[in-house]
């Protein structure tokens, strides 16, 4: 987690980690719609956001580009990476996308492992793409409501 020592009436922001095997698909889909619903709350400061996958792909897949820019979010100029293990015990929540947990956290985590089991986007049709999309956006808001719940205002 981010550390806040040069400010010691802020507590370290909350962590959540959205991972998946390639990290070229549904977990960077809600890592971006989690990034947009923070900054549309107010909440960039209490909420600190990772993504990554197990064994990370070369790019994006590009129907994932393309339903998400249908929604205005451009994934365009992202870039798999590999979740790091110091990443996962250092976050509070880690989503996998249907992924075991198993293989992203480390035994003895006291974190919370939330697995959304959703369909793997890569070379499906536009249609089902932009359903796995919206189902994504939903969670990652009801995610969102139950980890700060009140929104920015709420101590």
């Amino acid at each position: 987690m981010t550390d806040h020592s040069d400010s010691p009436d802020r507590s370290d922001p909350t962590c959540i980690a959205f991972v998946c095997v390639q990290n070229a698909g549904r977990s960077q889909m809600a890592y971006a719609f989690a990034r947009r619903e923070l900054e549309r709350r107010g909440l960039e400061d209490r909420i600190e956001l990772l993504t990554g996958g197990t064994r990370p792909a070369a790019r994006v897949h590009e129907e994932v580009v393309t339903a998400m820019d249908a929604v205005g979010v451009d994934l365009s100029a992202r870039t798999p990476r590999e979740i790091a293990f110091a990443e996962v015990r250092d976050s509070d929540y880690v989503v996998t996308m249907g992924c075991s947990a198993a293989d992203v956290c480390p035994a003895g985590w006291a974190g919370e492992n939330r697995d959304w089991d959703l369909e793997d986007p890569d070379g499906r049709p536009p249609a089902e793409v932009a359903a796995i999309r919206d189902e994504i956006e939903r969670r990652v808001g009801d995610l969102l409501d139950e980890v700060v719940p009140g929104g920015a205002g709420s101590a």
